[in-house]
């Protein structure tokens, strides 16, 4: 199975939940009893249950294509954010002379309302960052190509809104990209101002002198604390008029604007993100499952049952899928030998070496599970099937032989001869070897007692 993070265990394990919670109960069965032999707690044996049939029903492949969107997506997002930064900044330079409040109010303008409103929204709210968070969710879903990825931004967000976890991923993310716009301006600034000569002014109508001064001062307050330079009171005045032509008034005004982007613009977004990723990370961590959910509670007596229960109650899968053993070679010994459904007309069991045991004949659900229980705490390293291929491959034999060969290392099928005096069907015989050819496993017409003693022919 494939090797996945303790977040993506939970997802998967909340995405099969609302599949059943949707669709129904799936067909859990080998899962149930794989899951009950692993051992563990109720929310271990729940995850196992989920991730085998996530394997199962392919919707671990869909994960890995909906994380391959939602990282394209990302980029997609943050190529945005860099042009839009830059966008920025050529509106703040674009006039001559430049006039310095217009040109902060173009710099910080739409970031100090969509920041105020995130903080707004967070405090009154406890969401933020919805529509942004939805777009980044919506191209994850398009660029995943992958209809089974529908189900599983749902899941995320109902598991993370139950911990409120929601608020910090999403608060991660747009600030981040809020982080990456402001640099992308500072840094286009800070080129045009490198490469271009710009002179600064301030106009007003209504507006008196003395209020643009103290204004400039005020802003300028937290910048001249990092080392960034202030206008003096006579630059500030003289530049209501006219650009000074003067270097060092306007080296003044650009670095007085430099200042104000970062303490005002980069250094928030950044503390933001900040603290956005370290809730983020504690929540992450603390993330469990919810075993008071309707879903996980019934599954309580199947995972850990008061007592063991043989039977089969869910319905035959629909779709056979190919073979897999889960078992390893250091983890298996000894080779077994089982029949299904046999009548008497074949002599049972043949005569075994000493090292090979007989499971006897499956013909009925409890001999199935009781079997199944067993090879679950004892695999063996090798396991021989035999069938009668006069009967037809139906779903359910099938179903069972994929399921006994999970359970051992190497499998093979014995399709038996028929009694004296019969004959096989060919054509039914030939559905034998086909659907045996679909699940991946290895047959015969004569008895693998070589191989089930030696390991070999």
């Amino acid at each position: 199975m494939t090797e996945l993070t303790p977040l993506q265990n939970l997802w998967l394990t909340e995405t099969v939940r609302l599949r059943e919670e949707h669709a129904g109960p799936l067909d859990d069965q080998e899962a149930n009893r794989l899951a009950r032999a692993a051992g563990g707690d109720l929310s271990g044996r729940i995850q196992r249950r989920a991730l085998w049939l996530a394997e199962r029903d392919g919707l671990t492949s869909a994960l890995k294509h909906w994380l391959q969107g939602a990282r394209l997506a990302l980029v997609l997002l943050a190529i945005l954010a860099v042009l839009s930064g830059a966008g920025l900044a050529f509106a703040a330079l674009g006039q001559t002379p430049v006039n310095v409040f217009w040109a902060l109010g173009s710099l910080l303008g739409l970031n100090l309302i969509l920041l105020l409103s995130w903080v707004l929204g967070l405090i009154f709210a406890g969401e933020h960052g919805a529509t942004l968070g939805r777009l980044w969710l919506w191209l994850s879903e398009k660029l995943a190509r992958d209809a089974k990825a529908a189900q599983l931004a749902p899941a995320l967000l109902l598991m993370l809104q139950r911990q409120k976890l929601n608020r910090w991923a999403l608060g991660t993310l747009v600030n981040g990209l809020w982080l990456l716009a402001m640099l992308s301006t500072l840094v286009l600034l800070l080129t045009l101002m490198a490469t271009r000569r710009y002179g600064f002014v301030w106009e007003t109508t209504i507006l008196s002198a003395d209020t643009f001064i103290d204004m400039t001062r005020a802003l300028g307050a937290l910048p001249a604390l990092l080392g960034f330079n202030v206008p003096t009171v006579d630059m500030i005045r003289a530049s209501g008029d006219t650009a000074l032509n003067i270097e060092s008034a306007r080296q003044a005004w650009a670095t007085w604007l430099v200042g104000v982007l970062v303490v005002y613009g980069v250094l928030p977004r950044l503390l933001l993100a900040l603290f956005c990723f370290w809730r983020w990370s504690r929540g992450k961590a603390a993330l469990r499952l919810d075993l008071n959910l309707p879903g996980y509670a019934q599954l309580r007596e199947r995972l850990m049952p008061t007592s063991e229960r043989l039977g089969v109650t869910d319905p035959e899968p629909a779709q056979l899928h190919r073979v897999e053993s889960a078992v390893g070679e250091l983890a298996s010994d000894g080779a077994l030998l089982v029949a299904i459904e046999l009548d008497d007309q074949h002599p049972w069991p043949p005569a075994l070496p000493k090292n090979v045991g007989n499971a006897g004949i499956l013909d009925s659900r409890e001999s199935r599970n009781k079997l199944l229980e067993q090879l679950s705490r004892f695999p063996p390293a090798r396991l021989a099937i035999a069938c009668d291929p006069r009967r037809s491959p139906d779903r359910g034999s099938l179903a069972l032989i994929a399921e006994l060969a999970r359970s051992a290392a190497a499998t093979r099928i014995w399709l038996l001869q028929a009694p004296p005096g019969q004959a096989l069907d060919a054509e039914r015989l030939g559905d034998w070897q086909v659907a045996l050819q679909q699940l991946e496993l290895s047959f015969a017409d004569s008895a693998p007692l070589n191989w089930l003693e030696h390991g070999h022919d």
